[in-house]
């Protein structure tokens, strides 16, 4: 019965003997959802020696039950099973509360939930049940980012200069995976130097994919889905990648979420975009503002929620990810509605 913020994750996944036999891994990070969730599961079947299953909707359209008897069973060989499993039709509440609230399963559930708010039924089940634990996943603050540099940036054996490194920052955010990428991909293209400095940085994260990418999201939050996708196109012509395009969907529009936020709390708008930090350009700061005050929290959360799910399925299927990109400008544009500044 344990409810685990985004910052306390990581210290509490590090201790596997209070794990519990059942994980929910939730909220608007999908690629750190999954991160965590597969971090976890290896981690379990490594110090239990058991047999790592991954199940969704598909594999429980004939045998509905099957996670239940996995979990249930014990294991002819020994060790414990860990099951992984993301929600959907048949991965539901009614599927998932038996089953957490037996108590200790034979093997392990783990489960990746989208954006589920405080009341939601599931997130309850796993917050409120003995031997469970839901474990918030949101966007990364700057000491998440700079621990995860410093990782792979040590697998990779090369150093980042300060300047570098603060840059570095303020280019990635809201994804972890594909915060991760990004990294990954500075690696790789400083590969050979010990050292990475900020030309690098502004090389491999520059601006050049960042304009081109501005232009994306911008025609997206002003309500133009058409202008959207067409910058879409451009820049997947131009070599960006589609999980790029949605990373920075999901950067802009958490932006507009605090702007909201502290609007409705009774602060200006203005005085809010000034308090960005990286500050945004100038020549965005007017559209920027129409766009906080068009958009409603609620359909800025729908629209959160839709960008984490678009996010996570170009993880798990990058073959199709250009069509998840255009198919959630179509669905922003939806969301936006009347909304739009240029409806």
């Amino acid at each position: 019965m344990v409810a685990v913020k985004s910052y306390q994750a990581d210290a509490f996944l590090k201790a596997l003997e209070r794990v519990p036999s059942a994980v929910l891994f939730f909220g608007t990070d999908a690629g750190l959802v999954g991160e965590r969730a597969g971090t976890l599961a290896r981690r379990l079947a490594e110090a239990h020696g058991g047999e790592l299953l991954r199940l969704d909707d598909a594999d429980l359209e004939e045998d509905p039950d099957r996670i239940a008897v996995e979990l249930l069973t014990p294991p002819m060989f020994g060790g414990r099973k860990i099951v992984r499993a993301a929600t959907g039709k048949r991965v539901n509440t009614a599927a998932l509360k038996p089953l957490v609230e037996a108590g200790r399963l034979e093997g392990f559930l783990i489960v990746e939930g989208g954006n589920l708010r405080p009341d939601d039924a599931l997130r309850a089940v796993f917050e409120t049940a003995a031997g469970a634990a839901a474990i918030g996943c949101y966007p990364d603050e700057a000491r998440d980012l700079e621990s995860m540099i410093g990782e792979v940036l040590a697998a990779a054996k090369m150093q980042i200069a300060p300047d570098a490194r603060k840059l570095l920052v303020a280019r990635l955010g809201a994804d972890r995976a594909l915060s991760r990428a990004e990294v990954e991909k500075l690696t790789l293209y400083t590969l050979g130097k010990r050292r990475i400095e900020e030309a690098d940085v502004e090389a491999a994260v520059g601006d050049a994919a960042e304009t081109a990418l501005d232009r994306v999201v911008m025609a997206a939050a002003s309500g133009r889905p058409a202008d959207a996708i067409r910058e879409c196109e451009r820049c997947l012509t131009a070599g960006e990648s589609a999980q790029g395009v949605i990373l920075a969907l999901q950067r802009h529009f958490l932006r507009l979420h605090r702007l909201r936020s502290g609007h409705d709390a009774g602060r200006s708008i203005e005085d809010l975009i000034r308090a960005l930090k990286p500050p945004t350009s100038f020549k965005q700061k007017a559209a920027i503002e129409q766009q906080a005050r068009a958009w409603s929290l609620a359909s800025l959360d729908a629209a959160l929620a839709r960008i984490g799910a678009a996010a996570r399925a170009a993880r798990l299927s990058s073959s199709v990810e250009d069509a998840l990109a255009a198919n959630l400008l179509l669905e922003l544009g939806a969301i936006g509605g009347q909304a739009s500044p240029h409806r």
